[in-house]
């Protein structure tokens, strides 16, 4: 990095800001320039920003088995960039004003796996795609037991139909390996698994 450029709180001016769509989610329209590497303010940049709640990703691992649970759903926005688009991922949920990530990732675990958690082990927080949304993630590894889990769960009044899968780590790690599981959280949480297993078993067996 340029030793001319010190970001600060003047580092980023915004011009104007607009609220383009409001339904679900938020789309906003924002005019802004920023410091450069060079040195001095850029030009004036129109952007279009994605603005929704923060999300919490949890995958449930059985320390005793060596087996994590993941959930299969429907996905909208792979129906046309996947052959299928029921994907294979880890439990999730947004974060509400009032709620603290790891609530957030104990609920999702009962509402969409039928599972009560133990300990959660913090792994990352991380922006998916900062060009364009300002969404931060919490991922998280929560102790589980698998034994019985299974079925399908998720809120009725939400529109949720989640299939639960219990899987050996190596199956998991193969199938991120091959492709069939192919969204970010899962593969950072299942790769950071593969990684840091010995310590997380030798604190939770």
């Amino acid at each position: 990095m340029s030793e001319t450029f010190k970001p600060d709180a003047e580092a980023v001016e915004v011009l104007k800001r607009e609220a383009c769509f409001q339904g679900f989610y938020r789309l906003d329209r924002v005019e802004l320039r920023h410091r450069q590497f060079a040195g001095g303010m850029g030009p004036t940049i129109s952007r279009e920003l994605f603005v929704r709640h923060d999300a919490v990703c949890v995958l449930p691992y059985d320390p005793q088995r060596d087996c994590v649970v993941l959930i299969e759903q429907f996905r909208v926005g792979a129906m046309n960039k996947a052959s299928n688009p029921w994907l294979l991922e880890l439990v999730a949920g947004l974060i509400d004003t009032d709620e603290q990530p790891e609530e957030v990732a104990r609920r999702e675990a009962q509402e969409e796996a039928g599972l009560e958690l133990g300990a959660l082990w913090p792994i990352t927080q991380y922006f998916p795609s900062p060009g364009g949304s300002d969404e931060l993630v919490h991922l998280f590894v929560g102790r589980c037991d698998s034994e019985g889990a299974g079925g399908v769960h998720g809120l009725a009044e939400e529109g949720e139909d989640i299939r639960v899968h219990v899987w050996p780590l190596e199956d998991a790690l193969q199938a991120v390996k091959d492709g069939l599981i192919n969204n970010a959280a899962s593969i950072i949480a299942l790769q950071w698994l593969a990684l840091n297993r010995a310590e997380v078993r030798g604190l939770w067996v």
